[in-house]
């Protein structure tokens, strides 16, 4: 079975001709031709299987059943806009809100991370009645303007690039490269007196502060764990200064840190954010995302005075789809399948970190884990070029692997749940052969 409809030269001239030059492909000197894909699987146009560790959207599996039956079903039925009543908005809704804290109780659906997190600080602004927010160093929340401006990951890139006057960016709570580190007594506090320092350095300025945002875990910042009890005092300090704390929760939701459904609920039960942010695996692939709120945030957006309408957020087929990503997560049990094989893969990736040198760190949580490398573990020197070259050598071996953070020496896995423990054998033995082929030699490009 095949989907392809040009040669697949034919395919790489058309997209040089037709889509922008800035839309990047994986593995540019020589890109893959997907034509399906199935669980961890995707298949080239010649039937070649490749093992999916990059793919964090298609969170319950590639063209899952059960997913593609209830979004077919619905989409036979009807498929409209929020303005007409619907079970399937406010039984999702609910069953959303299940996994949550109770105070966060109130949904706008929308369709990307993106529109997720733009969301979030419109009704930040209005809530607060303050214009200024406080971001991680590395972080990334989405590509429209209002989010480049919060990203520094992005906006780094821009040559002449001027920081926004209201957007002032935090130290990312590194444990490993960062300012403070494990040998610290007290990181996380450390970190959030960093965050504190920002907010008065801002009233000095006369500036008040919306909201502090970050990812739950960082991710394109190079897989960072925050430090345990972080949250809670950044919280502190932002409430203080009459802000909101917004948990993006776009690429680590939905059960992937194994222990919890959501990443934030890492820091503890006493930590619970005013704005939670949701998107790439809520629909398994389908465009969808989701804003969660308290009802104070709520109706403070409302007494604008202007509706919030959104044309696909939350139509009938979305819903169902995320309903059906939902049954999956409980009934295949990849919440647990998360923790059982990513403490496994963790500790094949430590024992690679004890062989070779050029490994310097291994963190993560269920199936979300990063792998630094190194050329000096005193020093900390980044094996840009080295982790390049893995990722190339997996290629030719049919494993599908990214790496990233500010140095891009960072290799990520954040593969579909239903990642097997035999998976996890197969990648970690590859990169040991490469890494064990190489030692004596340097890594080549």
């Amino acid at each position: 079975m095949t989907a392809e409809i040009f040669p697949k030269v034919k395919t790489i001239d058309l997209r040089k001709k037709h889509i922008g030059p800035s839309c990047k492909v994986f593995f540019s000197h020589d890109p893959i031709k997907i034509v399906r894909a199935k669980g961890q699987y995707m298949y080239d146009e010649n039937g070649v299987r490749y093992l999916d560790c990059i793919n964090n959207v298609a969170h319950v599996g590639h063209s899952h059943p059960m997913v593609v039956k209830a979004g077919a079903e619905q989409m036979e039925l009807l498929n409209t806009n929020s303005r007409f009543l619907h079970d399937n908005l406010v039984q999702y809704a609910q069953r959303l809100q299940a996994t949550l804290p109770e105070k966060l109780s109130v949904c706008y659906f929308v369709n990307s991370g993106s529109e997720a997190n733009d969301l979030a600080l419109r009704l930040a602004w209005e809530y607060t009645g303050h214009k200024d927010v406080i971001t991680l160093d590395n972080a990334y929340h989405g590509h429209v303007s209002s989010l480049i401006n919060i990203s520094p990951y992005k906006f780094h890139q821009l040559a002449n690039a001027e920081q926004s006057k209201s957007v002032h960016v935090a130290l990312s709570p590194d444990l490993y490269r960062g300012n403070y580190r494990q040998d610290h007594p007290d990181p996380a506090t450390a970190y959030a007196d960093d965050v504190n320092n920002l907010i008065q350095k801002a009233h000095e300025k006369g500036h008040k502060v919306a909201a502090f945002i970050a990812e739950s875990l960082q991710s394109c910042g190079g897989q960072v764990i925050p430090p345990a009890g972080y949250f809670q005092k950044v919280a502190q300090h932002v409430h203080r200064a009459g802000g909101l704390f917004i948990a993006d929760e776009v690429q680590v939701g939905f059960g992937r840190v194994g222990t919890h459904f959501w990443a934030f609920q890492l820091q503890g039960e006493d930590f619970v954010p005013d704005i939670v942010t949701m998107g790439k695996p809520i629909g398994n692939g389908h465009p969808m995302s989701c804003v969660v709120t308290t009802r104070e945030v709520a109706e403070a957006f409302k007494n604008s005075g202007m509706e919030y309408f959104n044309t696909f957020g939350g139509n009938p087929v979305s819903c169902a789809i995320g309903l059906a990503v939902l049954d999956v997560i409980e009934k295949e049990d990849l919440q647990g399948n998360a923790l059982r094989v990513g403490g496994y893969l963790t500790r094949l990736l430590e024992q690679q970190k004890e062989k070779h040198p050029l490994v310097g760190d291994i963190r993560g949580r269920g199936l979300f884990v990063g792998a630094e490398l190194v050329r000096d573990r005193v020093k900390l020197t980044p094996a840009t070029a080295e982790a390049q070259d893995i990722i190339y050598k997996l290629k030719e071996q049919h494993i599908l692997l990214s790496a990233d953070g500010p140095h891009r020496n960072v290799l990520k896995f954040k593969p579909p749940m239903c990642f097997s423990e035999e998976d996890a054998d197969m990648v970690v033995e590859k990169i040991d052969q490469i890494l064990t082929g190489t030692l004596n030699a340097p890594l080549s490009l």
